[in-house]
């Protein structure tokens, strides 16, 4: 295996050549790989020539914005990681952004070094570096509720045996909940486990992973069966867990 194997390649979508480049130099200094593009039809390039393992990718640029490229993204089935750049304050366009299939934000202005911070955190949780801190059920298959889910190949088959695409949160908060059946799990925990970072003050990243994976499920969303809230608790995953 040479060092280019394991070398991550980051992909940085930016309008702004400096930002681009300033991005390009430090996560290179930090042993990465990095390749820049400036708008969509670049990123869409990049993507279809190389093996990518995340995207920096801006919200505000022209044409295609961020919001619509991680939207044609997930709609295309990649599952690629994306850490979203978002103006400060624009909350909206964050939870938008999540809601769309991002695994994480970080709003401008920014530390290079908190960047990296979380595009390692992200990549460590894609290659299953963070391991759950209570696994209940052993095994690479676990099933519930017919559903089965493959903690190796990071796959989650429905209960008619159709692979259903998963974003690196949206598996990492699922494996969460398979590790810790019939238990509540506070919004704090649930950031522990599946994000490896503490909540951020009325962070609501969680609860829109929890929309979002619902959905995948077919968890009805006014009365959800399989994930349920608790109030002023968190969410009770309520499935049986076995090996499959």
């Amino acid at each position: 295996m040479t060092d280019m194997d394991v070398t991550p390649h980051i992909l940085v979508v930016d309008d702004d050549r400096e930002i681009r480049d300033l991005l390009a130099r430090f996560l290179t200094r930090h042993n990465m790989r990095v390749s820049t593009a400036g708008d969509g039809v670049a990123m869409q390039k990049i993507l279809g020539e190389r093996r990518i393992d995340l995207v920096v990718l801006d919200l505000m640029m022209p044409g295609e914005d961020g919001l619509a490229l991680t939207r044609r993204l997930r709609g295309a089935g990649s599952t690629v990681p994306i850490v979203m750049l978002t103006a400060m304050g624009e909350d909206t366009d964050r939870i938008v952004g999540l809601e769309m299939g991002a695994d994480d934000y970080l709003a401008k202005p920014f530390n290079p070094r908190e960047l990296l911070a979380r595009i390692r955190a992200v990549l460590r949780r894609v290659q299953g570096g963070e391991p759950a801190a209570e696994t209940r059920v052993n095994g690479a298959r676990l099933g519930f509720a017919g559903w089965v889910l493959d903690v190796s190949t990071r796959d989650l088959l429905s209960p008619s045996g159709v692979v259903v695409a998963l974003s690196a949160g949206e598996f990492d908060l699922l494996r969460a909940f398979v590790d810790h059946p019939r238990r509540v799990l506070s919004r704090d925990q649930l950031l522990d486990l599946a994000r490896g970072r503490s909540a951020a003050p009325f962070d609501r990243s969680i609860d829109i992973q929890v929309s979002r994976l619902r959905r995948k499920l077919g968890d009805d969303a006014k009365e959800p069966v399989l994930i349920k809230t608790v109030r002023g608790g968190g969410y009770l995953f309520t499935a049986d867990v076995k090996a499959a």
